[in-house]
């Protein structure tokens, strides 16, 4: 059991992976989804040969509008996707057992997208006043 993947912090700040890659809580949710319906199996390192090691026991994208329906006050969870797998391969799960196997990575194909992170966020009145609309 533990996150599949995270897209935003308990505190709101979005989620970088080891390559750098972010994902939208819209996304997750659909890849989440789509595991569930079509996968629903675990391996080991994206490697074909080494599939169905294990099976889907347990899945909820926690977004904040679920979040909210159970009650679950703001800043507590991140909103990110829970799994708990049952290992059927002894092997795999000695691997988890002893550390060897720290962390789920999830697999998929996706579309990237380049985002400036230069850009600097600007507040609501300096957008309206390059606008040339005044705030009072």
């Amino acid at each position: 059991f533990g996150w599949a993947n995270v897209a935003k912090r308990a505190d709101g700040s979005v989620v970088e992976d080891l390559q750098g890659d972010t994902i939208s809580p819209d996304e997750l949710e659909k890849a989440a989804y789509q595991h569930v319906l079509e996968f629903r199996s675990t391996g080991e390192k994206h490697d074909p040969a080494l599939r169905s090691k294990g099976r889907l026991v347990e899945s909820c994208v926690f977004t904040k509008d679920k979040q909210q329906a159970m009650g679950i006050p703001e800043g507590v969870l991140p909103i990110a996707w829970w799994v708990g797998y049952k290992i059927d391969d002894p092997e795999t799960w000695r691997k988890i057992k002893s550390g060897d196997y720290k962390m789920f990575s999830i697999e998929g194909k996706g579309k990237r997208e380049t985002i400036d992170k230069s850009r600097k966020a600007r507040t609501f009145g300096e957008i309206m006043k390059g606008e040339g609309l005044a705030i009072s």
